[in-house]
């Protein structure tokens, strides 16, 4: 039986030059079990994605933003990777608020590819066991973390894994996180 999350907020923080199917794969599975995904941007209006870091795939409207936001209303929270999407909110303190947010409630954090970035800049990845795409690797060890190279790593309530081929593992750790809550 698939997992059920009915009634469950999830909020996706990310900002242009997200990597597609690192949002839209997660967003569809927590459709699919019920939940209600919604997009947390920087600035309201649309995002673009991208196809790795080259080419521009589709827009999405925003539904919050993060200044807005408010981190009590959602029971999880996704962070997609794409490189140009991490490097630009990993800076941004209100990003940095809203995750940390997250880590102090005991909520599920799920981060993929190069969105382990954010964690560093939120000062939440030390101590921690996780992994990333390889080239963030080095980073998560020089900020405390004990870095795995495999296709889904779970530390209590933090979820990480590496790339869109590890999409799979990354929204059924998701997924049964948020239905364990």
């Amino acid at each position: 039986m698939p997992t059920d999350i009915s009634g469950a907020k999830v909020a996706f923080l990310l900002t242009n030059g997200v990597e597609q199917p690192e949002l839209t794969q997660p967003w569809q599975a927590v459709k699919d079990a019920g939940g209600e995904p919604v997009l947390i941007s920087l600035e309201s209006g649309k995002i673009t994605a991208m196809k790795g870091d080259w080419d521009h795939a589709d827009s999405f409207d925003v539904d919050a933003t993060v200044a807005d936001a408010k981190p009590d209303d959602y029971a999880a929270l996704v962070l997609p990777g794409g490189t140009l999407n991490a490097d630009t909110m990993r800076g941004e303190k209100d990003v940095q608020a809203f995750v940390t947010a997250f880590f102090t409630a005991d909520k599920p954090v799920a981060a993929i590819c190069h969105a382990p970035w954010i964690l560093i800049d939120a000062g939440v990845a030390s101590g921690r066991t996780m992994t990333s795409y390889t080239s963030v690797a080095i980073d998560l060890k020089n900020a405390g973390a004990t870095w795995k190279d495999e296709e889904v790593v779970v530390d209590g309530n933090l979820i990480t894994s590496r790339n869109p081929g590890d999409l799979p593992a990354f929204n059924e750790a998701l997924l049964t996180k948020v239905a364990s809550r």
